[in-house]
């Protein structure tokens, strides 16, 4: 189903005659507050509203694809993810342009099985994949594009697009100006009541990629980090933090630790505070033996940081004085 036309005026019949009125009429202070407007409600609580347009970027192999499908499948089913939850089931489409086939398969099967509910019927969740569409996906940034990929959203109530490098090729990515026509679309499906998550890409200062045009119109926008003494060995280990967060602050907005394992087939996600992840890291390194000086170099935190969370490990009764 495409976005509405708006472009159009309204015609209005008095006696044989048709007017057409302007489209755009602005409506008095009064007449706007009148207006009986719906509540927005949350698909995902806290930062995924009803009718929402949000980020989440990162860079290559922290695990923005894992957070993603673990969005999606909490969404379809109405369950809770990462301390996140979604209050009722809505039907979603994950549009990848960049996983394998087979890879994407593989990932999804461990994360239904992570899930303790599942969603109504299996057409609340559908995968788009290039890799399983003759010629790919189309070009996000085409009009052309744009309308292919409309005609697949179907009724779902939440588009992710996985991910702005590889489904946007038109323009250029560092210009504000080639980002204004994915704007308009995701824009768009917000007026037909939709909401939409683009995962993207880190730029190296840290913040995404690309023009920060890109985060005008957004509601959140939230950033997966590796924690500074991450180790490979370690899989889908990163902090969640929160970049922008319109509607909601507070303990909603802290960052986190999350971490991503897979057991028998089955995916586990933990989520820890980031003070609690580092003083049990501190505690770690510790008790193998490490000085508060070579525990520092190892965590790559100034030593009073450390001092600082070895006496909370201590009041807490996980080191001896």
């Amino acid at each position: 189903m495409s976005p509405p036309d708006n472009t159009a005026g309204i015609r209005r019949i008095i006696g044989d005659a048709e007017e057409v009125l302007p489209r755009l009429r602005p409506l008095s202070a009064a007449e706007f507050l009148s207006l009986e407007l719906p509540p927005r409600e949350l698909i995902l609580d806290p930062w995924l509203p009803q009718k929402g347009l949000v980020m989440v970027h990162s860079p290559r192999g922290v695990g923005k694809t894992h957070f993603g499908l673990g969005v999606a499948y909490a969404v379809a089913a109405g369950a809770g993810f990462l301390g996140f939850q979604a209050p009722v089931p809505r039907r979603v489409i994950f549009v990848d342009g960049e996983m394998p086939a087979a890879t994407m398969q593989r990932r999804l099967a461990v994360i239904v099985e992570g899930f303790a509910w599942q969603p109504p019927e299996p057409s609340y969740l559908k995968i788009l994949s290039s890799d399983t569409t003759e010629g790919g996906l189309p070009d996000l940034g085409s009009a052309d594009g744009q309308a292919e990929i409309d005609a697949a959203i179907g009724d779902a109530e939440l588009i992710i697009v996985d991910n702005i490098s590889t489904l946007v090729r038109s323009g250029k990515e560092n210009e504000g100006e080639s980002w204004l026509p994915v704007q308009g679309w995701a824009l768009a499906h917000r007026r037909a009541g939709r909401s939409v998550l683009f995962v993207h890409h880190t730029g190296k200062g840290g913040l995404q990629r690309g023009t920060s045009r890109r985060e005008d119109v957004l509601d959140t926008v939230i950033a997966l980090r590796h924690s500074t003494d991450y180790r490979a060995d370690q899989g889908a280990r990163f902090e969640v933090h929160f970049e922008k967060a319109r509607g909601f602050y507070g303990d909603d907005a802290r960052s986190f630790e999350a971490r991503y394992e897979e057991r028998d087939g089955v995916a586990l996600w933990t989520r820890t505070e980031i003070a609690d992840a580092e003083i049990g890291r501190v505690v770690e390194l510790l008790r193998g033996g490490m000085s508060i000086r070579e525990a520092a170099k190892e965590l790559g935190i100034h030593r009073s940081r450390v001092e600082r969370l070895k006496k909370k490990a201590v009041e807490q009764g996980r080191l001896d004085g």
